[in-house]
C-alpha cells in the first residue's frame, strides 16, 4: 500500500493531503504561528485517524510553505553580515542604478535586508577569469568577524567579486567563520547562486542568509515531530521550481524554497491543462493571504531563473528583490481572504497588502478580529454559507462583520453596507486582475482563449468576476481545490536543477572543457535525485547565450544531445533567437555565459485522484442564498458538489460548497460537471 502525506503551511491555513492509494483525504486548518509545525502535526493526526492508516505505514511526506517568502516580506529574519569585496559593500543599495518607474519622482526602494554597518569590504580581488590578484587578508577577515559576532550577527553571507570562477577566497573566510563562531549560520555565493551579474548573485545569498536560521529551526523541528509522531519516512521539500528536493538540501538553500507553495498549485495547473485538453490556462489561486497567478501554455508553466520577491510598486518588475533561482514563473500579491481592508484620507478603498491572518483572521470568524477584510465582504455579499463553513469547524458569524463594514467602510464613503461590501469585492478583483494583465504583457502573453482555473480557499469565490474582467469564458475548478497547492506537491517529480557560470564564445568553444564542466553538474545534481527516487530520469541541459555587445541572453535548450556539437550549439541558438525577436544578426561571434543542467525522475505521473464521497452532514441546509449581485439581491441555491450529476446542466446564480471552499456561479451562467469531477463554469455575456 502506497501512503503519502503532502502539507502546505499559507500565511492563514495549514493544508494538509493524505494520499493513500490514489483515494484523497484531507483538511484545512488555521496556521499556527508561534510553531508552524503544530497545525500540520494536528492534520496528520486527524487524517490518519479518517483514513484508518497507521503512522508506520506513510512512506513518504512532501512538503512546502510560505515561511520563507513572508520571512524577506516581512523582515523577521535572522540579523545577517555581507562580507563582500572591498568597494562592493554598497552593490545591495546602488543595485542596478536604474529607476523601475522613470516619471515617479517618489518611488523609492525597500532598504537591503542587511543594513550599512553590517556591510563589510574585505580585502581580496579575483579576476573575471578566476586568477587571484589580491590575497585574502586572513587576520582582516578574522578581526571582521569577531567584531560582527560582538554585534550580535546570527548569519554570515559572503560574496566576493568573481568567486563564480574561483571560490577559494570564500572557502577559507568560511573556515574561518567557522572557527571562530561555530553556531553561526553560513551562506557562499559560489554555491547559493554560481553565476555572473554581481547585483543579482549577492542579493540571492544575501537572502538566502537572512532566512537561513529560521528555515533550519523550523524544518528540524517539523522533522522531529513527525518522528515522535511516528512518520520514519523521507521528507521531502518543494522548490520554487517545481520539483522535489531533500531536507539537507532545504535546510543550505532555502532561498529554493520561497515559491514552494504556489509552485504547487501550478503543477495542479499543468496537470489539469494536459487532462481536460485545454492548451491554455491562467491558473488562479487565493488563498488567506495571498493570491498567485500563472500562465500555463501546452500543459507547461513559464520557467525562468529570475524571480522577483515583493514588488513594492503596482506589481512593477524592478520594485522587488531580485532572486536568481530556478523558479516558476508567476505573480503573486497580497490579495487574499483575509486581507485588510480600510479607506483612506482621500475616501479610496485600499485592500491588503496586510493580512489578519489565522489570528485574530476577519471579523467574521469570531476569533476577535475587528478590522473588515475581503472574507467579511465575501460572507455580507451572500458568497459564503453560514450555515455550512470549513466543513462545520468554523462558524461564520455574519452580523459582526456588517457592522465592522458599516462602521469602517459605509459610513466614511455614505455607502449602504450592500455596497460597500461589494466595493471591497471589486477593488481586489482589479487587484488581481491589473496583476494578471501586467504579468502576462511581460511575457508576451494574451488572455485570448484562456481558461481560468481556480483552486485554494477563495479563488472559486471570485474567479467568475476576475474572469468577468480579463474577459475569460470558461472557468474550471479541480476536485480538491480548496488544498489545490498541496495535492500539486503529489504531482511534483523529484527534480534538481544545478547552475554554472563559464565564459566563453562560439569561435573560442572547447568542447572538452564544457564536457568537463556538465560531468561534475550532473554528478551534483545525480547527489540529491538519487536520494529522492529510483528514476528513470531525463536530463536537460540549457545554455544562455548572445550576440557579442548585448546586455542579456537567451536560454537554449540542449535536452536530447548527449554529446555538445558547437556547429548545433550555434544553429538551435539562431532558432530561439529568431523565435524571440523574429531576425538574427550576420557575422557576429555569440558568447555563452552560463550552464544549467537539471535531472527530473520520469516516473510514470499521478493524473488524477479520487476522493471519498463527502455529505454536507444534519446541521447543512440545502436551501438559498441572498447573493449580493450586479447592485441587487438575487436568490442563489446552495448545492452540495458532492450532490451535483455529471450529465445535468445547473443554470446561474448558484453557490456550490465543499468541505474547504465555495464556488460562485454567477447569472446567465451554465454549471456542468465533468466524468473527472471538475466543476466546468461556462459565463454568460453579462455576469
Amino acid at each position: 500500500m502506497s501512503v503519502r502525506f503532502a502539507a502546505d503551511i499559507g500565511g492563514t491555513f495549514t493544508d494538509v493531503v493524505l494520499d493513500k492509494n490514489g483515494l484523497i483525504f484531507s483538511t484545512k486548518l488555521l496556521t499556527t504561528y508561534k510553531d508552524p509545525a503544530d497545525a500540520v502535526i494536528q492534520g496528520v493526526d486527524e487524517l490518519l485517524l479518517e483514513a484508518s492508516v497507521e503512522p508506520e505505514q506513510i512512506s513518504l511526506f512532501l512538503h512546502g510553505t510560505t515561511l520563507a517568502t513572508n520571512a524577506l516580506i516581512e523582515r523577521t529574519g535572522a540579523k545577517t553580515a555581507l562580507l563582500t569585496t572591498q568597494g562592493h559593500r554598497d552593490v545591495l543599495e546602488m543595485a542596478f542604478e536604474n529607476r523601475f518607474e522613470q516619471y515617479d519622482i517618489n518611488i523609492d526602494r525597500r532598504p537591503p535586508l542587511v543594513e550599512r554597518p553590517l556591510r563589510v569590504g574585505v580585502s581580496q580581488r579575483n579576476s573575471f577569469d578566476g586568477e587571484e590578484i589580491i590575497p585574502l587578508n586572513f587576520d582582516e577577515v578574522s578581526r571582521t568577524i569577531r567584531g560582527l559576532c560582538e554585534q550580535g550577527v546570527e548569519s554570515f553571507a559572503i560574496g566576493y567579486l568573481h568567486s563564480y570562477a574561483n571560490p577559494n577566497h570564500e572557502r577559507k573566510t568560511a573556515e574561518i567563520v567557522e572557527s571562530i563562531a561555530p553556531n553561526a549560520s553560513i551562506s557562499l555565493s559560489s554555491s547559493v547562486c554560481p553565476e555572473i551579474r554581481e547585483y543579482e548573485r549577492l542579493s540571492t545569498t544575501v537572502a538566502n542568509a537572512y532566512i537561513k536560521p529560521l528555515m533550519a529551526h523550523y524544518l528540524e523541528s517539523l522533522q522531529k515531530q513527525l518522528q515522535i509522531k511516528g512518520l520514519h519516512c523521507p521528507l521531502l521539500l518543494m522548490t520554487s521550481g517545481g520539483g522535489l528536493t531533500t531536507l539537507d538540501n532545504a535546510k543550505e538553500f532555502p532561498i529554493r524554497l520561497v515559491e514552494s507553495g504556489p509552485a504547487g498549485g501550478a503543477i495542479l495547473a499543468e496537470t489539469l491543462s494536459k487532462v481536460q485538453g485545454e492548451p491554455s490556462i491562467l491558473s488562479f489561486d487565493m488563498g488567506g493571504t495571498t493570491a498567485k497567478i500563472c500562465l500555463v501554455d501546452d500543459g507547461v508553466a513559464i520557467q525562468s531563473r529570475a524571480f522577483e520577491v515583493d514588488r513594492a510598486y503596482r506589481f512593477k518588475k524592478g520594485s522587488g528583490l531580485p532572486l536568481r533561482i530556478p523558479v516558476i514563473e508567476m505573480v503573486e500579491i497580497g490579495a487574499g481572504g483575509g486581507s485588510v481592508s480600510r479607506v483612506d484620507a482621500l475616501k479610496r478603498i485600499h485592500v491588503g497588502p496586510e493580512s489578519a491572518g489565522s489570528d485574530p483572521g476577519p471579523v467574521c470568524y469570531g476569533r476577535g478580529g475587528q478590522r473588515v477584510t475581503v472574507s467579511d465582504a465575501d460572507a455580507t455579499t451572500g458568497k459564503l454559507y453560514p450555515k455550512f463553513f470549513a466543513g462545520g469547524s468554523l462558524a461564520l458569524e455574519i452580523e459582526p462583520a456588517e457592522q465592522a463594514i458599516e462602521e469602517q467602510i459605509a459610513k466614511p464613503l455614505g455607502l449602504n453596507v450592500l455596497d460597500a461590501a461589494n466595493a471591497v469585492t471589486e477593488i481586489v478583483d482589479e487587484n488581481m486582475t491589473a496583476a494578471a494583465k501586467a504579468h502576462s504583457s511581460e511575457w508576451g502573453k494574451s488572455m485570448n482563449g484562456r481558461v481560468l482555473v481556480a483552486f485554494g480557499g477563495a479563488a472559486p469565490l471570485h474567479a467568475a468576476n476576475l474572469a468577468k474582467k480579463l474577459k475569460i469564458s470558461k472557468i474550471l475548478v479541480p476536485k480538491g481545490a480548496g488544498v489545490g497547492s498541496a495535492l500539486g506537491f503529489l504531482l511534483a517529480p523529484a527534480k534538481y536543477e544545478v547552475v554554472r557560470s563559464f565564459f566563453t564564445t562560439v569561435s573560442r568553444f572547447e568542447a572538452q572543457a564544457v564536457s568537463k564542466l556538465l560531468d561534475e553538474m550532473r554528478e551534483e545534481a545525480k547527489t540529491v535525485v538519487n536520494q529522492m527516487a529510483q528514476g528513470p530520469f531525463i536530463e536537460q541541459v540549457r545554455a544562455y547565450m548572445r550576440y557579442v555587445g548585448q546586455g542579456y541572453e537567451v536560454s537554449v535548450l540542449l535536452e536530447g544531445v548527449a554529446q555538445i556539437d558547437v556547429h548545433d550549439l550555434l544553429q538551435r541558438f539562431e532558432q530561439t533567437y529568431l523565435e524571440t525577436y523574429g531576425r538574427v544578426l550576420a557575422d557576429v561571434d555569440v558568447e555563452i555565459l552560463s550552464w544549467t543542467l537539471s535531472i527530473e525522475d520520469t516516473s510514470t505521473p499521478i493524473e488524477s485522484f479520487d476522493f471519498p464521497s463527502t455529505s454536507p452532514g444534519k446541521d447543512f441546509e440545502p436551501g438559498e442564498s441572498e447573493l449580493f449581485s450586479e447592485g441587487e439581491l438575487v436568490s442563489a441555491p446552495v448545492l452540495w458538489r458532492d450532490s451535483l450529476e455529471s450529465a445535468k446542466e445547473y443554470k446561474g446564480p448558484l453557490l456550490v460548497t465543499e468541505n474547504q471552499t465555495t464556488t460562485i456561479v454567477p447569472k446567465n451562467s451554465i454549471l456542468t460537471l465533468s466524468e473527472r469531477g471538475v466543476l466546468q463554469v461556462s459565463l454568460g455575456e453579462t455576469l
